[in-house]
């Protein structure tokens, strides 16, 4: 009963057609004159009501096809067909009907982040130390407060862990499927839901700030976007209203039957172009969510389908963003024990290269010790003693001045930097870092040429010699390098295939994101001023879902176009068919509900037909874990 409560609430105008169409068949033994009273004074009404609707959008610029239904209402009525006319009006309505269930449907990967969002935290401390109030709104927890997860809770705010370790659900997050573990002192993200193990953690961002609320921002203005696709369809509306016209005045004109102009008009209802395109639409940017990807508006599907170029920022698009330690060159001295003290002494400093450093020395599995009698010193380097051994890591001239010696200077590549290393005075050899390109960044580069792209370009504010060493591992042959924002902006405009989509991530990518056809920003480690100037971000830290979010936009479109021609072609078929006087306006208004089901069903196909051509990669964890 509540079911049958909530659809009445819901589609109204569906109800009201069934029961209207109920109440003529048991009129139909009774009274025959009321039938047409009754049924035909519904239809009557519901034309008038689609007529407002028509004269709504005209005003509004859009110019729709309505004025065919409402036409071929009006003739079934006048040459007496009123079950002709029901069967429209239930055509209208339960197509109304449809294209919302398609829309919720499609909403549902969206709206599920907004849905999650935490109201509320359990402060166990306040940033002064104190103990916390308990239970407390998410947007008035202070940064610096220490809250408590509990088991299978939703994290609150971003934050560091405090416990030991923590398994934590990212899947609302980044569309991970598999739990990520996390130790102490690794970033949790809010929206991320805790596992069996209650945990705490130390607020690193407000509320506001938090990188959940900067995605529920992105998802609601996707899923306010009204959608400029159904204009595509549109384009179709006068010539197929034209022809329809003509097709069903010739029939009444050369046969000299009315019936045949209703006839003909009622197998021209436009449901098919009225719901296909925003159908499709509304499916891909659902299966684009489901990878992690958040499409604004469908111009953005539109304007992907007939990209030719490409241009990718390269620091944290191309390459991982954050240097990564590639090898230890001893000179005079053991190679595993060089990096273990050197890393030991690094875990006192907070210098993305002592990060780099600590991190691959743990990665190896090597025992680090506590340093003792730590200095730094700034942009230079860092000295301690470890295991009772004098240690000095850092810059070249910072080495040799600690050493009171020369150090010679470092081979290395382009792209490459080295850290220097002291041990007891004497000069022990570097290490050597650099900032990997992204183990996907290839196979993307290849899958859009794949998939028809004419033209790549990277876009960097590095050296010209790090740009190409790059480039030529990915793929990629123009290059610019040496670039400030404005030159990136520059660039894509003289790119002459368009549209062209640029992928970046940072700060100074946001002019260029937003001044390309397409901006695609990648979100996991980008800044909150990319994905705000973006059309489309990504969530999870994976290149290639570049490569699948273009397939995605070409798929849809292509689609939408097959759906609308489809319906075009069938309806034309009929039409012609219904000249001919051998299709009863009542059976043709159900053959063109069969039409109406068959478009829909393959304009949902955006959802659900893979992808040719094109590898769907497993999603990684906006941490980069998983």
């Amino acid at each position: 009963m509540s079911n049958l409560l909530n659809f009445a609430r819901r589609y109204p105008f569906v109800l009201a057609t069934i029961v209207v169409a109920a109440a003529g068949g048991i009129l139909a033994f009774t009274a025959s004159d009321a039938v047409k009273w009754v049924v035909g004074g519904y239809a009557a009404l519901m034309a008038l009501r689609a007529f407002v609707g028509m004269i709504k959008e005209l005003i509004g610029g859009s110019l729709g096809l309505d004025i065919l239904a409402v036409t071929a209402i009006g003739a079934t009525i006048a040459v007496g067909e009123v079950w002709a006319s029901i069967v429209i009006v239930l055509m209208l309505t339960g197509g109304e009907a449809l294209e919302d269930y398609a829309a919720n449907r499609a909403k549902r990967d969206l709206t599920a982040l907004v849905s999650n969002a935490p109201q509320a935290a359990h402060v166990v401390t306040l940033p002064d130390g104190s103990a916390g109030p308990g239970e407390t709104p998410a947007d008035e927890v202070a940064i610096g407060s220490r809250v408590l997860v509990r088991a299978h809770e939703v994290v609150p705010l971003d934050g560091v862990l405090v416990s030991a370790s923590g398994v934590f659900d990212d899947s609302s997050l980044t569309g991970e499927s598999l739990p990520v573990e996390r130790a102490a002192g690794d970033e949790v993200l809010s929206g991320a839901i805790n596992g069996a193990s209650a945990v705490e953690i130390d607020v690193t961002r407000g509320a506001a700030d938090s990188q959940y609320q900067q995605i529920v921002a992105l998802v609601e203005s996707a899923a306010a976007s009204k959608a400029p696709m159904v204009r595509m369809a549109d384009r179709y509306a006068v010539p197929f209203t034209i022809v329809s016209l003509l097709i069903a005045g010739l029939a009444w004109w050369l046969s000299g039957d009315p019936h045949r102009f209703a006839q003909v008009l009622v197998v021209a209802t436009p449901c098919p172009l009225i719901i296909a395109a925003p159908v499709s639409f509304m499916a891909g940017t659902s299966r684009a969510a489901r990878r992690g990807v958040i499409i604004r508006s469908s111009a953005s599907l539109e304007k992907l389908y007939k990209a030719r170029a490409f241009a990718f920022d390269k620091t944290g698009t191309i390459t991982k963003g954050a240097p990564e330690l590639i090898d230890t060159r001893a000179i005079a001295h053991d190679a595993t024990t060089m990096l273990r003290l050197a890393a030991s002494a690094e875990q006192g400093s907070a210098h993305v290269l002592a990060t780099a450093i600590t991190a691959g020395a743990q990665a190896q599995d090597l025992p680090l010790s506590t340093p003792q009698e730590l200095v730094e010193a700034s942009g230079g380097g860092i000295t301690a003693r470890v295991d009772g051994q004098a240690v000095v890591v850092g810059k070249r001239d910072f080495v040799a001045q600690q050493l009171g010696a020369e150090v010679a200077a470092a081979a290395l590549e382009p792209g490459e930097v080295a850290v220097h290393v002291g041990i007891d005075g004497a000069y022990a050899g570097y290490l050597v870092l650099r900032d990997q390109v992204r183990p996907d960044a290839a196979d993307t580069v290849s899958s859009l040429f794949a998939q028809g792209i004419g033209s790549v370009a990277m876009f960097t504010g590095d050296a010209a010699a790090t740009a190409r060493h790059i480039a030529d591992q990915v793929g990629i042959t123009d290059v610019n390098a040496d670039c400030l924002p404005a030159d990136k902006v520059a660039g894509v405009g003289a790119i002459r295939q368009r549209p062209v989509v640029m992928v970046g991530d940072g700060v100074n990518d946001a002019p260029v994101l937003a001044a390309a056809d397409v901006g695609i920003a990648m979100a996991a480690r980008g800044s909150t001023a990319a994905s705000e100037s973006a059309d489309i971000v990504i969530l999870p830290d994976s290149l290639h879902r570049v490569a699948e979010t273009l397939a995605i936009g070409r798929h849809t479109v292509s689609v939408a176009l097959q759906a609308i021609w489809i319906g075009i072609g069938l309806s034309i078929a009929l039409m012609l068919f219904a000249t001919t006087g051998m299709m009863p306006a009542v059976v043709g208004a159900w053959v063109q509900e069969v039409v109406d089901i068959v478009t829909i069903l393959w304009a949902l196909r955006a959802a659900t037909v893979t992808l040719k051509g094109v590898k769907v990669t497993p999603t990684v964890s906006a941490t980069g874990r998983g």
